[in-house]
């Protein structure tokens, strides 16, 4: 079991366990925990476990989002920021920084198309994932979904939670009642018994009114609507919502995942424990970034074109540096001689830094015939030697083969 896996909720119909039964349960929703809040606090944990209020400090703000604790006081998302501050008068409130969520959303939907290709963003942090292409290579859903939590805690350093379910509607609801920080299947056979015994509000597409009409007709439980007469439900709520909802209670949710469009850019990043300001350091975490950029890009079957270095120092200003190389490459070699290079033009001497990423944009398929333009004998030579760490790391894990090094990492990057 997971170390992030939560106990039982739902006796009978879903169960945080390996050995429960989710054959045929493809269907994954993964929705970050207080997505904002916990970004904010990857740079201040001293604030971890205290009520954090993520919004505008004017008196026309609203909450973008909070911490469990400051849930747990009654604050929620898109709450006027003057009553969340009387309902919690000792949160923190943190102006938001939407350029960071976005970066750390690339990452996070990074790791999912890591995982498969059918991956259907719904906002910056939530996304169906169909794994059902990845079931013989990586093992059941369930251990699917643990290793993407894993990944998302250790290279993002949030938390997720995630539903599993024969079709993304129950997936979607389980990952709700998996959170905070948890993982919860249902398994095909339960399906139905895990929705009768909701509340009606849980059903996709009923709003106040909806539920309102709903319990006129003395219809509280999804076990209500079902057992309804489709006539009956159509002519109170129309033939359209009529006929979804029936279709819903009884676990028909025909929709497949559709995948977005291939990501612009793929990157990795890194922040450290404490300040650095030793180029050494510096240089083998570019070496450890860029190996892991090109890892994914390889596994997405892409080639990037323009090496991108990020730069935050001590007092959070960041700079962003790029260069465009004459051919698309996957070879990590290249990356990283290009970020050095990107570096040492920085000329930052002993300047202490706190974070420090790599990113390769420029990205087209593989498939698309430019590969034998783009690399010559001895870029093809290290992409071979790559590719052959990468069936290593498939194999016993990642990080089994790295450059030397690395082995002696003095390990200072911020815990996750």
């Amino acid at each position: 079991m997971s170390r992030r896996q939560l106990d039982r909720k739902t006796p009978g119909a879903g169960e945080r366990s390996r050995s429960v039964d989710d054959d045929g349960c493809t269907m994954l929703h993964i929705d970050m925990d207080a997505f904002y809040a916990s970004v904010e606090l990857i740079d201040r944990p001293e604030l971890k476990g205290q009520p954090v209020i993520v919004g505008g400090g004017g008196g026309r703000s609203v909450v973008l989002s909070a911490t469990y604790e400051a849930r747990r006081e009654g604050v929620h998302s898109a709450m006027p920021m003057g009553r969340a501050r009387r309902l919690c008068p000792r949160a923190v409130v943190i102006e938001p920084d939407h350029q960071r969520y976005a970066d750390v959303s690339r990452g996070v939907m990074e790791i999912f198309r890591s995982i498969t290709p059918l991956v259907e963003p719904l906002s910056l942090d939530e996304a169906f994932l169909d794994v059902s292409g990845a079931v013989r290579r990586l093992g059941p859903p369930s251990r699917i979904a643990e290793l993407i939590r894993d990944r998302v805690a250790d290279e993002q350093r949030i938390t997720g939670s995630v539903g599993i379910a024969a079709t993304k509607f129950v997936a979607k609801l389980a990952s709700s009642q998996a959170k905070p920080d948890g993982l919860l299947v249902v398994p095909r056979d339960q399906t139905v018994v895990f929705l009768h015994g909701l509340a009606v509000g849980a059903l996709w597409g009923v709003g106040e009114r909806t539920e309102e009409t709903l319990h006129r007709l003395g219809l509280v439980s999804v076990a209500d609507i079902a057992h309804t007469p489709l006539d009956t439900l159509r002519r109170a709520l129309g033939e359209a919502v009529g006929t979804q909802l029936h279709e819903l209670s009884w676990g028909r949710d025909p929709r497949r995942v559709v995948p977005e469009r291939v990501e612009k850019s793929i990157g990795a990043e890194e922040t450290f424990r404490t300040d650095i300001d030793d180029p050494q350091v510096i240089h083998r975490e570019l070496l450890r970034l860029s190996e892991r950029v090109a890892a994914r890009v390889r596994s997405a079957g892409l080639l990037g074109r323009t090496v991108i270095i990020k730069i935050r120092f001590a007092d959070f200003s960041t700079i962003t540096r790029s260069r465009t190389l004459p051919e698309h490459t996957d070879v990590a070699r290249v990356v990283h001689a290009t970020a050095l290079e990107l570096y040492a033009r920085l000329g930052l001497e002993r300047a202490r830094l706190r974070l420090v990423g790599v990113r390769l944009e420029g990205l087209i398929d593989i498939s698309a015939g430019h590969h034998q333009l783009a690399l010559g004998e001895r870029s093809q030579s290290w992409r071979e030697a790559e590719q052959a760490v990468d069936r290593a790391s498939a194999r016993f894990g990642a990080g089994a083969v790295r450059p030397a090094s690395l082995v002696a990492d003095p390990e200072n990057r911020r815990p996750s």
